[in-house]
């Protein structure tokens, strides 16, 4: 047994959840409630679903600094469909995943075929888009969304009534983050895009003479990743039954930090789905703790910062121990 959880690459991870969990318990033993639990999930489940579509990105050793500008995008068209078109819920989730699709569709398209590196196209249409929201919006608030869609955020699964009389459950929005979670693991862990995906990450010529298309990947998992943003906008729009175009500022950063802390290397070719999860959790759970240790908020931006850099250092370093043990042999 003690074999088999050595073998298993996310333990390391998972073991640094558990001890933060146990340190801001001791400081803090509210942390350590159903109760609260259960709030954190409801309020991070946007973020979960967001990351899996990072994780694509990143693997293949690309960056999507754009996700919140689609996010606040997708929120804002979903939410005057709801309040000008119709009302009815499976339509607005078509209309949501339709329109992150399409948004993610033009990401891969100027990434595959103009070969403009991602960092680049995604920082032209962050700016593109957000613009745009706001110069529609004048970055107001869209409120009026209607009372079954209200209602539906509302909705908990097995609820139970605690003594202070108030009502807990599994968050609805569950709906959205399961189905979001078992695509993409079967997408990388069961299809030929999938492998693809790794190998490109790991050596995109390499990955070509083995015979993928990366072309044909890349537009696939930018077209996936914005497919997930939709789910994630009209999640966080039931969440808060209102759309703020302001919302997801700087909520790119979060997303980023959340994927390289489950252990995915911003050099391509390595993680996975639940260390994706694994580290979602842990950032989650540093925000929970800094805000019941009462900690001023402005920490929450550095620690993402200190996430990003930290990972990047470690990665750039293990690369250059993996260069200096290779053989470099020139062939005339």
């Amino acid at each position: 047994m003690r074999i088999q959880l050595t073998k298993i690459k996310e333990l390391p991870i998972f073991l640094v959840l558990v001890g933060i969990c146990i340190i801001i318990t001791i400081v803090n033993p509210s942390f350590a409630t159903l109760e609260n639990f259960l709030d954190l999930l409801r309020s991070n489940l946007t973020l979960m679903i967001m990351s899996l579509g990072m994780l694509l990105v990143i693997l293949t050793g690309g960056i999507d600094v754009s996700c919140s500008s689609i996010a606040t995008a997708v929120a804002c068209i979903t939410g005057y469909f709801l309040i000008h078109v119709s009302s009815n819920i499976f339509a607005a989730l078509l209309v949501a995943i339709a329109t992150g699709t399409i948004m993610g569709l033009i990401n891969g398209f100027f990434i595959a075929r103009l070969k403009i590196p991602p960092i680049v196209t995604t920082l032209g249409t962050m700016s593109i888009i957000l613009g745009i929201v706001l110069y529609l919006t004048n970055g107001n608030w869209m409120t009026g969304i209607p009372d079954n869609f209200i209602r539906f955020g509302r909705i908990m699964l097995f609820p139970v009534i605690l003594k202070s009389g108030r009502s807990i459950g599994l968050p609805i929005q569950i709906i959205f983050f399961i189905p979001a979670l078992i695509l993409t693991w079967f997408i990388l862990k069961r299809t030929v895009i999938g492998r693809g995906i790794y190998a490109i990450g790991g050596n995109l010529e390499s990955a070509e003479r083995m015979g993928y298309k990366s072309g044909r990947v890349l537009i696939f998992i930018y077209a996936f990743e914005g497919f997930l943003i939709g789910l994630a906008a009209i999640n966080h729009t039931s969440i808060m039954r209102q759309v703020d175009p302001n919302a997801f500022l700087g909520f790119e950063m979060q997303v980023i930090a959340a994927v390289v802390l489950g252990g995915a290397s911003t050099l391509g070719g390595i993680g996975s789905v639940l260390g994706t999860v694994l580290g979602v959790a842990i950032f989650c759970v540093i925000n929970n703790g800094l805000i019941l240790m009462k900690i001023p908020t402005f920490w929450q931006k550095i620690v993402v910062g200190i996430i990003i850099v930290v990972s990047i250092a470690f990665d750039m370093a293990q690369k250059r121990r993996v260069e200096r043990k290779q053989i470099r042999v020139d062939v005339e």
